[in-house]
C-alpha cells in the first residue's frame, strides 16, 4: 500500500470496503454550487462562528471536534483527506507507504518551514509522535498509535513508522486525525503540554494558517501561511475570525443577520428547520457519522466496582434496565425533530460491518422500551428500586438541545418508577476534566469521527486503555479490536466488527442513543463552505 503526490490527483490508499459509503459520499455539499471559489473573494476576513469550545490547541491534549475545527487549519499532517473524499493521499509527505509489512515509510520534501522559518524535518515528526505517546494526557488522542512501536529517522526527510503487529489497515487513517498532528520540536515541550499562548507566541504552525490572535474560546484570528506546501491548495480568503458564541440562539441571530458568515456547530433542530426558511441564508447538509450516547464509568457507577456496594452482575443489570427503558424514536422527534435518528449499535449506519446489535437485545425487542423488562433484569439481578443514578451533561459542547435530551432521558427513567436521576450539567472545560478523574456515575459524550473506517467507532471506545478512560475491559472485544484492525481480508474484518458491537452490546460499557449528520448555516454570498466524508471543516476555500 503506497500513497505518492502526482500531478494533482494522487495515487492513494484505498480501503474502499471500510471507507464511508457512497451515500455518506453523496451528501457534500459547498455553499453557492458544490464548494467552488470562482467569482473571487472581497478579501474582508470570513467570520465562522460556533459554540463548540477549545480543549487546548496542543494536539496532544485533545480529542474533541472543538479542539480540531482550530487545529486542522494550522497544524501539517503526513497524509490526509482531499476535499469529498475519504481516500488516504499524500499531504506533507511526498511519498507514503508500507515499505514491509511492519514499516510504513514516509519521504518529505527538502526545504520545508514552519511558519515562524524553523525547519520542518523527519525530527519534528518523530519529536510529535514521541511525545504524543510519553504525555498519555487523558483528553489526547495517543491510544490511537497502540500499534505503533517506535519511529525512525535515516535522514531529515525520511521516517520510518514501526508497527507492533503486521499489515496495519487502519494506520494511514490515524495519521489523518488527532495524533497526526506534526508541531514543532523547538517550541513544544516533549514531556508535557504546550500552553495555548506560548504556540500562537512562537508562530509554531505549519498548516494552511497561522493563528495571529488568540484569545482562549472568545476569538481566534487565522491568516494564511505562506510557507504550507500541502495537499490542499493555499486559503482563497485574506483571513478567518473564529467567533465563540455561548448561546446557539446568539449565533443563529449572528448568522441570520450577518454578523457571521457561517455558523457550524452547532444549531439547535428548531433554528435549523426556522433558517431554512430564511431565504438571507444557506442551509448546507453533510454526511453522517455523528454520535450521541451515555457513558458508564465502571467504577462509579451503581453497583462500580470502587463503591461501596460493588457487585458486576449489578453493576450491568443497571445498564442494561437503562437501555431496556430509553425511547429513542421519542428523543429523536422530540427534541430533534428527526435531524438525529435512533443508534442501537455503535457503528453507525453507512459504515461497513454496522449491525444493530442493540435492538434486538433490550427494550421491546423492535427498538422501543419495556418498563415490565427493565423491572424484571432489575429484581433477578437483586437490585433494590428504585435505583439512585447520577447523569451529567454538557450544556454548551454537544449542542443547546442537550439539556432538553437529557431531561427526557431523565423523564424515561423516572416514570418507569424504577430509577430516580440525579441530572446536572457542566460546562465543558472543566466537563472534560472531570470525566476522566472518575467524577461522573454515568454521563453524556458525543463523538464526530475524525477518520471514515468502523475502526474510529471501536478502538478510541473499548480498547483495555481507551479514551473513554470508564475502567471497561473485555478481552475478547479488545483482541478482536486488535484483529480487525491488521486484518487484509474484507469480509472476514466485516465479521469481526460485526462481532465486536455484540460483545459490548451484551456488556453495555456505553448506550448509543442517536445518529446525526453535519449542517452549516451560510450567508448567500458565501462559498467554498464544504461538509464531506473528511468530516473536517477546513476554512481555505471559504469566499464571499
Amino acid at each position: 500500500m503506497s500513497l505518492h503526490h502526482s500531478k494533482r490527483g494522487r495515487i492513494g490508499l484505498a480501503i474502499g470496503a471500510f471507507g464511508a459509503s457512497a451515500l455518506l459520499l453523496a451528501g457534500c455539499a459547498g455553499g453557492g454550487g458544490g464548494g467552488s471559489t470562482d467569482g473571487g473573494d472581497s478579501g474582508e476576513p470570513i467570520i465562522v462562528g460556533t459554540t463548540d469550545k477549545v480543549t487546548t490547541l496542543d494536539p496532544a491534549g485533545s480529542y474533541d471536534n472543538g479542539s480540531l475545527a482550530v487545529q486542522t487549519q494550522v497544524f501539517p499532517y503526513l497524509v490526509n483527506t482531499d476535499y469529498n473524499s475519504n481516500e488516504v493521499v499524500p499531504d506533507l509527505a511526498e511519498s507514503a507507504e508500507f515499505t514491509s509489512p511492519t514499516e510504513y515509510t514516509v519521504t518529505l520534501p527538502a526545504g520545508l518551514k514552519w511558519a515562524n522559518g524553523n525547519d520542518l524535518t523527519s525530527a519534528d515528526v518523530k519529536f510529535s509522535f514521541d511525545r504524543n505517546i510519553a504525555i498519555a494526557d487523558p483528553n489526547g488522542a495517543s491510544s490511537l498509535l497502540y500499534n505503533l512501536e517506535s519511529v525512525d529517522t535515516p535522514d531529515d526527510t525520511t521516517v520510518v513508522f514501526n508497527m507492533k503487529t503486521a499489515n496495519d489497515q487502519v494506520f494511514p487513517f490515524i495519521l489523518t486525525s488527532f495524533p497526526g498532528a506534526i508541531v514543532d520540536d523547538e517550541v513544544f515541550a516533549a514531556d508535557a503540554l504546550t500552553p495555548d499562548d506560548e504556540i500562537v507566541d512562537a508562530n509554531a504552525f505549519g498548516g494552511p494558517y497561522s493563528v495571529t490572535s488568540w484569545d482562549f474560546n472568545k476569538t481566534v484570528e487565522f491568516t494564511p501561511n505562506e510557507n504550507y506546501q500541502g495537499l490542499l491548495d493555499a486559503p482563497v480568503n485574506s483571513a478567518v475570525i473564529l467567533s465563540y458564541f455561548a448561546e446557539s440562539s446568539n449565533l443563529k441571530l449572528a448568522v441570520q443577520e450577518g454578523d457571521v458568515d457561517v455558523a457550524y456547530r452547532s444549531l439547535s433542530a428548531t433554528d435549523v428547520d426556522d433558517l431554512s426558511g430564511n431565504d438571507k441564508v444557506q442551509v448546507i447538509d453533510g454526511p453522517g457519522g455523528e454520535i450521541r450516547y451515555i457513558v458508564f464509568n465502571f467504577n462509579t457507577q451503581p453497583y462500580g466496582a470502587t463503591t461501596p456496594e460493588a457487585d458486576e452482575a449489578k453493576a450491568l443489570a443497571v445498564r442494561q434496565a437503562v437501555a431496556d427503558l430509553v425511547d429513542r424514536d421519542e428523543i429523536s422527534e422530540q427534541v430533534y425533530k428527526g435531524t438525529y435518528t435512533p443508534l442501537y449499535s455503535y457503528v453507525p449506519e453507512g459504515f461497513a460491518g454496522a449491525t444493530e446489535a442493540l435492538k434486538g437485545l433490550y427494550g421491546d425487542g423492535d427498538g422501543g422500551p419495556d418498563a415490565d423488562k427493565a423491572a424484571a433484569t432489575l429484581e433477578a439481578a437483586g437490585v433494590e428500586t428504585p435505583v439512585a443514578l447520577s447523569l451529567q451533561y454538557s450544556p454548551d459542547h454537544y449542542g443547546p438541545s442537550s439539556g432538553d435530551e437529557y431531561a427526557l432521558v431523565k423523564s424515561q427513567l423516572e416514570e418507569s418508577g424504577l430509577f430516580t436521576v440525579d441530572l446536572k450539567s457542566t460546562e465543558w472545560v472543566q466537563y472534560s476534566e472531570d470525566r476522566t478523574s472518575d467524577v461522573y456515575p454515568a454521563y453524556q459524550l458525543g463523538w464526530f469521527p475524525d477518520y471514515s473506517d468502523a475502526d474510529n467507532y471501536l478502538t478510541p471506545f473499548f480498547l483495555e486503555n481507551n479514551f473513554l478512560g470508564n475502567h471497561y475491559v473485555n478481552a475478547e472485544v479488545n483482541d478482536l479490536i486488535l484483529k480487525q484492525a491488521v486484518e487484509p481480508d474484507a469480509a472476514t474484518r466485516t465479521a469481526d466488527i460485526e462481532k465486536i458491537q455484540e460483545l459490548v452490546a451484551g456488556d453495555l460499557s456505553t448506550v448509543p442513543l442517536l445518529q446525526g449528520a453535519q449542517v452549516a448555516v451560510a450567508g448567500t454570498a458565501v462559498d467554498g463552505v464544504i461538509l464531506d466524508a473528511s468530516f473536517k471543516f477546513r476554512f481555505a476555500p471559504l469566499t464571499k
